[in-house]
C-alpha cells in the first residue's frame, strides 16, 4: 500500500509516518503539512491511501475528501481526528471516506483499518461509531419545520404566516434551536442541522 499523510503537527506527521513504514506492507510515500498540499501531493503521486487529518490549514482533511470524489480520483481516503462530532462524520461518509479513526488508536488498530480500506472496506474506531449512534436530533418538530422554511429563504415573519404563527414565537423557536445546537446564528444552526441531517 502506498500512503500519503497528511498532518500539520509535525511531531505527529514523522511519527506516524515512521511507525506506518515499519509495517511490511505499508509504503509512505508522502507527507503533507496542510491539505491543498495533500491534494497536490495525492494528485502528482496516486497514492492507494490518504491518511488525513481533519483540521488542517490552506483546505481541512473534509475538502481534500470532497475534491477527491468530485475529481473522481481512486486514493481511498482514511480520516484521523481527535473530534468526535457527529456532524464531520456525516459529512465525510457523504464525501467517500473510507475511514474515520481516532488519533490515539494504537498504531496495530490503525494498520489494520488500512488493510480494511485498501481492500475496499470502510474501518471506524469503536468509540465513534458509538458516539454517532447515540447522536440524536435535539430538535423538536417544530423546531426542525422552521428551520427548514428558513433554510429555504423565507423571513421570521413569512414563516409565521405560513405556520399560523406570531413573528416572536418563530423568533423564538429559531433562538432555541440556535441555542440547542450551539451554533453562532441562524445561518450556522441551518448547516449544522443540515449536516446532521436533522432538517
Amino acid at each position: 500500500m502506498k500512503i500519503v499523510v497528511a498532518e500539520d503537527q509535525g511531531m505527529l506527521r514523522g511519527a506516524l509516518s515512521a511507525l506506518l513504514d515499519m509495517e511490511d506492507d505499508i509504503e509512505v510515500i508522502g507527507q503533507a503539512e496542510n491539505g491543498k498540499q495533500a491534494l497536490a501531493m495525492i494528485r502528482e503521486l496516486s497514492p492507494d491511501l490518504c491518511v488525513m487529518d481533519i483540521e488542517m490549514p490552506e483546505m481541512s482533511g473534509l475538502d481534500v475528501a470532497e475534491k477527491l470524489k468530485e475529481l473522481a480520483h481512486p486514493c481511498r481516503v482514511v480520516i484521523l481526528t481527535t473530534f468526535s462530532r457527529s456532524g464531520y462524520f456525516q459529512r465525510a461518509m457523504k464525501a467517500g471516506a473510507r475511514g474515520f479513526l481516532l488519533k490515539d488508536s494504537p498504531i496495530d488498530e490503525l494498520g489494520a483499518a488500512l488493510r480494511t480500506v485498501s481492500q475496499g472496506g470502510r474501518a471506524v474506531s469503536p468509540e465513534l461509531a458509538l458516539t454517532f449512534w447515540e447522536a440524536e436530533n435535539p430538535l423538536t418538530e417544530r423546531e426542525q419545520e422552521v428551520l427548514r422554511l428558513a433554510a429555504s429563504g423565507l423571513t421570521a415573519s413569512d414563516i409565521a404566516g405560513r405556520l399560523f404563527l406570531s413573528a416572536g414565537t418563530v423568533r423564538n423557536y429559531l433562538s432555541e434551536a440556535i441555542q440547542k445546537l450551539a451554533a453562532k446564528n441562524r445561518i450556522d444552526a441551518i448547516g449544522i442541522a443540515e449536516k446532521n441531517g436533522w432538517i
